[in-house]
């Protein structure tokens, strides 16, 4: 088994969070796993991406190459149009449908794609498109959204939902245990 996963996201919304429960997941799992974080001004909303390499063999770089993403799970609509580029064919989208706008466009140097979801669903296989802030809103905290999508994106992933409960309890401070795990189960059902 090889999968290939970006997680993309902006500053603030726990892409980092998501990446670390899923590479610790894999790794209690007995695969082999590689993390890549970018940052491009995150503290301040700017993008963040993190490549997401697992193996049952080995991994060599921890880097995925344009083309070769297997799931690309997006925390806004416009991160997932902008790294499209990397999805395989045949990959699967799972993407919140929020559009957080981008600083060029908020000074009105730029524009946002007109046709970003469709542009998506044109090029992936699968394609779950939701308002992942609304249901985590619903599960207590609009902080939730990354635990959404991870939920939502565990029905396309080789783990059970006690082994995701387990990363969950280790991984999250213990305060936010219930609430990630509420968040969780929610997005599965998403």
């Amino acid at each position: 088994m090889n999968i290939n996963i970006l997680i993309v996201g902006v500053g603030g919304q726990g892409t980092l969070l998501a990446s670390v429960l899923l590479g610790n997941l894999a790794l209690l799992n007995g695969y082999d796993v590689k993390l890549s974080e970018v940052h491009g001004m995150s503290q301040r909303g700017g993008d963040v991406v993190t490549h997401v390499r697992i193996s049952d063999g080995k991994v060599n770089s921890p880097l995925i190459e344009k083309g070769e993403a297997d799931i690309i799970i997006a925390f806004e609509e416009l991160e997932a149009y902008r790294w499209l580029p990397y999805l395989k064919k045949g990959g699967i989208v799972y993407m919140n449908n929020q559009q957080i706008l981008p600083m060029p466009v908020v000074l009105g140097q730029a524009e946002i794609p007109a046709n970003a979801e469709e542009t998506i669903k044109a090029a992936a296989d699968k394609v779950v498109a939701f308002d992942a802030l609304a249901i985590a809103e619903e599960c207590g905290s609009s902080k939730a959204v990354n635990v959404v999508l991870l939920g939502a994106a565990s029905n396309d992933l080789p783990f059970t939902d006690e082994q995701w409960d387990e990363v969950i309890s280790k991984f999250v401070k213990p305060k936010f245990v219930d609430l990630n795990k509420v968040a969780f189960a929610a997005g599965k059902k998403a």
